[in-house]
Order: structure tokens, then C-alpha cells, then sequence
């Protein structure tokens, strides 16, 4: 299939750019430019207007599955703070012993984690590959819960934007609350 890209205008600074603490200062101006200019040419090619926009081949996120120290910790957390029902617990066909559960996140997708005994992990660490942190969409109100459930519990968290709650669940995952609905993001379109 054919068709022609069509170029979008840059989103504005505030939706682009890091605004404020030490990773705005990593690279020079020159080498900002750069990459700015490289993202230009990527959405000249690859990114099309809606209308011509081919479709997807997916049906929806199954599940992302991480992992987890304690699964009674991850239950309590996911459910009693962020909301998100744990709808099944099984053993992990690849390791025996570990349990493998879901969690309803809406619109049809789940988060699972899984644990693994008699394995040393580590702490969370930001790699290529691995996750930098999870966005998840709920209400206003939702956002308001889980913000208050987070101030109950004495948890550390970020707000932005007037949207987003940035935290770290219990084992140090970065999970974003976000009250914008799916789709938008900071006032601009993402589908």
C-alpha cells in the first residue's frame, strides 16, 4: 500500500519538551537541533494524516507483564490504590511456583505481573528495552482517588501538566495516572 505522508506541524514546547530539571541540560543546542531536525524527517516519512493513515493490524494491548518481589504487595498496590481490579492469580507455566495475575486496567486491557522465586531480580533500572514507565487513563475523579489513596499511604509522586500523577509502584516501576481521555495527551491527539 501507497500513499503519501503528510507532514504535522511540531507540537508546541510544553507537549516536546522536558520542561525543567537535570535532562533538559544533557545535550547542546546544536545537537537539540539535530535531533529535531532527524524527528522532522521521520514524520515526513512515516507519519500519515488520519484520513490516509493505514489501519492497524492490532485489536487492542492484551496485557504488558512485568515483574513483581511480592505478589501480595503488587495486589494491594494495583488494587487498593490505583483501583484496577485483579481479575485471575495461576501459576507461571515457566517457572514453577510463580504466580502469574491480572489486573483490569478498562477499555478490555490488562497489566500482569508474574514473580519469580528463587531469582534476584534487582531493582529497576532505566535500559534500553525496558520499560521507562506505564501511562494508564482514568476519570478525573479516579485521578483525584488515587492521588488522595497515594497522599494516605505517604507515597511520593509527581503531578504535571494539571493531568498526570507520576509514582513508582512498589517495586519501582514508573506509573503515570493520566485523566486525559484515551487519545489525547496534553491537548493534542494521539490516535
Amino acid at each position: 500500500m501507497t500513499t503519501e505522508a503528510t507532514v504535522t506541524p511540531e507540537p508546541t514546547r510544553a507537549a516536546d519538551e522536558h520542561e525543567g530539571g537535570d535532562k533538559s541540560s544533557l545535550i547542546t543546542e546544536d545537537q537539540r537541533r539535530a535531533l529535531a531536525e532527524t524527528r522532522d524527517r521521520i514524520r515526513a516519512e512515516f507519519l500519515y494524516s488520519r484520513e490516509n493513515r493505514p489501519r492497524s493490524t492490532g485489536r487492542g494491548i492484551h496485557h504488558c507483564a512485568l515483574i513483581c518481589a511480592d505478589v501480595r504487595t503488587t495486589v494491594d498496590w494495583y488494587q487498593n490504590i490505583a483501583g484496577f481490579p485483579v481479575t485471575v492469580l495461576f501459576e507461571n507455566r515457566d517457572l514453577a511456583g510463580s504466580t502469574h495475575f491480572f489486573f483490569d486496567v478498562g477499555a478490555g486491557n490488562h497489566l500482569a505481573f508474574f514473580d519469580l522465586p528463587g531469582v534476584e531480580p534487582g531493582p529497576y533500572q532505566e535500559v534500553l528495552g525496558g520499560l521507562h514507565h506505564l501511562c494508564i487513563s482514568v476519570s478525573e475523579e479516579h485521578w483525584h482517588q488515587i492521588k488522595d489513596r497515594l497522599d494516605e499511604r505517604g507515597a511520593d509522586y509527581m503531578l504535571e501538566s494539571g493531568t498526570s500523577i507520576y509514582c513508582t509502584d512498589p517495586d519501582g516501576a514508573r506509573i503515570e495516572f493520566i485523566h486525559d481521555p484515551l487519545g489525547r495527551m496534553y491537548g493534542h491527539d494521539t490516535m
